[in-house]
């Protein structure tokens, strides 16, 4: 193995070139040719060489001769596809086993076949076309893992998500079970004037006024609940019984807007009828 760097600054992925050929003269000739081009060009004088610098180098294209002692060119190409297989696999020869050539393009162990003797910028020019297609398939390589990091990522902030989620209406069911469990009448009335909650202890002072608890508005209410009252509230009497109502506004630090409207059992003396 020899190796030929050319002169044009050092890329942050270098393109590497192996070319594969058993007669020294037409190597040295295609090195000459391509030492301006930009590639870090490596050589093999047979098909074992080339694989040996396969196993132990990245390769982006690989141009091979076919007709080779040992391992033809077709034969060294598709152990190169084993081995590398992003690399792009060119032969370039004289000698034309037109079936052998043919069945490694169509199986996709060759990309191109290039003729003996060549033209040099045609040559040039399918070289480039080569390293292209080989940039291309890392840009897509590349992208392919971002998006797999984006979607990992996305899905475990969709777990968090979910998580927080869960955490939220669990603690809203708590909630709505505390407020149920309360000794004291809760009522909650939206921005709209509709009841938006109203736990058993309200329903149960208020069913005299509406059996059915059909109210879903404020204005259902009797008017000594619905009706603001003043700091510290008023007692009135419902099923009975005294209460104190108050109203207290909320929305200060929610993007809600209403007024909770609390039932507290009074001493019968503070009684006064509804």
């Amino acid at each position: 193995m020899t190796e030929d760097r050319p002169m044009a600054p050092t890329l942050v992925h270098e393109p590497t070139l192996l070319l594969v050929d058993d007669e020294q003269n037409v190597l040295s000739a295609l090195r000459r040719l391509l030492r301006t081009e930009g590639y870090r060009i490596l050589i093999a004088n047979g098909g074992e060489a080339g694989i040996e610098i396969l196993n132990n180098t990245p390769v982006d294209v690989v141009m091979s001769d076919q007709r080779m002692p040992g391992m033809p060119g077709v034969e060294f190409l598709r152990a190169a596809r084993e081995i590398q297989p992003e690399c792009v696999r060119i032969v370039l020869s004289g000698y034309t086993d037109l079936e052998a050539v043919t069945n490694a393009i169509n199986e996709g162990a060759i990309y191109k076949f290039l003729c003996k003797p060549w033209d040099d910028e045609h040559l040039k020019a399918n070289l480039a076309e080569a390293f292209a297609r080989r940039r291309l398939t890392e840009e897509n390589r590349r992208l392919g893992r971002e998006l797999a990091d984006k979607n990992a990522q996305l899905e475990t902030l969709l777990e968090e998500r979910s998580a927080q989620v869960r955490h939220r209406s669990e603690a809203l069911d708590v909630f709505h079970e505390v407020l149920e469990a309360l000794p004291v009448g809760v009522v909650g009335v939206d921005e709209d004037g509709q009841i938006a909650f109203c736990n058993d202890a309200a329903a149960q002072l208020l069913s005299a006024h509406d059996p059915q608890l059909s109210m879903l508005c404020v204005d259902n209410l009797p008017a000594s609940v619905s009706a603001p009252a003043p700091s510290p509230g008023r007692v009135v009497t419902l099923a009975g019984k005294p209460v104190w109502v108050t109203h207290t506004d909320f929305g200060t630090r929610s993007t809600g807007h209403g007024c909770v409207i609390t039932l507290v059992p009074a001493a019968p003396s503070q009684a006064s009828d509804a």
